[in-house]
């Protein structure tokens, strides 16, 4: 629901005259085989995210918008050029006050509290549509009035609205599990209120809308991450092994899928780096292999000689299932979260039941091979980046339309 329809009170309040929309028109006008709709040519757009010092499927979006909106500046926290991919280092990323601390992920974590307020310091005031991707902080950007803030929301914070699932796992001094729920409740408080500042949310699943409606008491236009089909290929040379590709985070319950193959004697691969690595190393077996971080090839090499990708952990959505279907590799997936939109038993992969490795070893050792592999690919068309363009290009330029308009008497 626009936020003019869920909170009347407020629409009066907006409605200023002599709005002015005019701007320079980008030299580029559409992106790929899809073309930006006459009401956002000219339009001054800026991108928000939370961080870029870890590549991930959010950061993918981002990467999407910034292919949308050609010469937009990307507006982030902190900005870790080491870590991310080289792509990135051709686009105007404008960093917070937090980059002079440091960009990495070790430091970022410990900064929590100013989060906030280098969102807030961010002067947003020259653009008609903010697009802000977020996980966490982004969506409390301040803008004008008459500018346009779509949010593009892959899921409510989840350390902040489901404090004990994302702690369950972490390994955390007894200090710190006892100041942290301290912590937490002026965080959800800010979280609450910056999530009214948006004007519309779209939801990266079905699942962050449930989720939205619950949290902020939002309402969401539902559009599935993309996926890049093209990067992926499908061979016939299949290999014995089942793979992970993810962040080394506890939360992902990659522990799992290793003490789970453990039992069975099957080769696993892990690709991905992260806090949790030191301990998933502890746990594996000699036929567990860790991999580290891994190249744009070599990830799509994996996945297209894979067994099957192994999905352990419930996700807010999850991208890399539907990279091993464009591979035409099946997955396994836990029967929760994401999974649930884009697996579709027998067809594309299955599900284990409970999250624990009892439950998956039973699923792996009586695991048929005998998936289509042009079936696989023809699913993960649906949630090409062509039609993930095309959809959010209509619905910013609604929105858009719509927020002017409540301008006009």
């Amino acid at each position: 629901m626009p936020r003019a329809c869920a909170y009347p009170v407020f629409a009066a309040r907006r409605r200023r005259r002599g709005f002015d929309v005019t701007a320079p028109v980008p030299d580029q006008q559409q992106s790929g085989n899809v073309t930006m709709p006459d009401a956002l040519r000219g339009a001054r757009v800026a991108i928000v995210h939370d961080f870029l010092n870890q590549p991930g499927g959010a950061e993918n979006v981002v990467e999407v918008f910034a292919d949308m909106f050609p010469g937009a500046p990307v507006y982030t926290s902190v900005y870790d050029a080491d870590r991310m991919p080289d792509s990135w280092r051709k686009l105007d990323i404008r960093t917070s006050f937090l980059q002079r601390f440091s960009p990495r992920l070790s430091i970022a974590k410990a900064v929590v509290p100013l989060y906030p307020t280098a969102f807030e310091s961010f002067n947003l005031s020259g653009y008609d549509v903010v697009l802000s991707s977020t996980t966490s902080f982004a969506k409390g950007v301040i803008t004008r009035p008459e500018t346009c803030h779509i949010c593009y929301c892959n899921n409510p914070t989840r350390f902040v609205w489901m404090y004990h699932d994302y702690v369950a796992y972490e390994r955390l001094p007894a200090a710190a599990r006892y100041i942290l729920p301290w912590i937490m409740t002026p965080l959800r408080t800010w979280d609450y209120v910056a999530a009214q500042r948006v004007d519309y949310f779209v939801a990266g699943s079905h699942n962050a809308a449930r989720r939205i409606a619950k949290y902020y008491r939002r309402e969401s236009d539902v559009l599935q991450a993309p996926v890049d089909v093209s990067r992926f290929t499908p061979t016939t040379e299949i290999g014995d092994y089942f793979l992970v590709v993810s962040r080394l985070q506890p939360y992902k319950r990659i522990d799992i899928a290793i003490e789970a193959c453990n039992r069975l004697g099957l080769p696993l691969h892990i690709a991905g780096d992260g806090p949790d690595r030191e301990r998933l190393e502890s746990l594996a077996g000699p036929t567990v292999s860790f991999l580290g971080r891994v190249s744009t090839d070599e990830r799509a090499a994996l996945m297209a000689s894979c067994r099957a990708f192994l999905l352990p952990g419930e996700e807010d959505y999850g991208l890399t299932p539907l990279e091993a279907m464009a591979s035409g590799r099946p997955v396994i997936a836990y029967r929760r979260g994401g999974a649930l939109e884009t697996v579709q038993e027998g067809v594309t992969g299955t599900f284990f039941d409970r999250p624990c490795a009892d439950s998956l070893a039973c699923k792996l050792a009586s695991f048929d091979d005998g998936y289509d592999p042009a079936a696989l690919r023809a699913h993960a068309e649906n949630f090409d980046k062509v039609h993930f363009k095309q959809r959010l290009y209509e619905i910013i330029a609604r929105h858009y339309v719509e927020h002017r308009e409540s301008f006009v008497t």
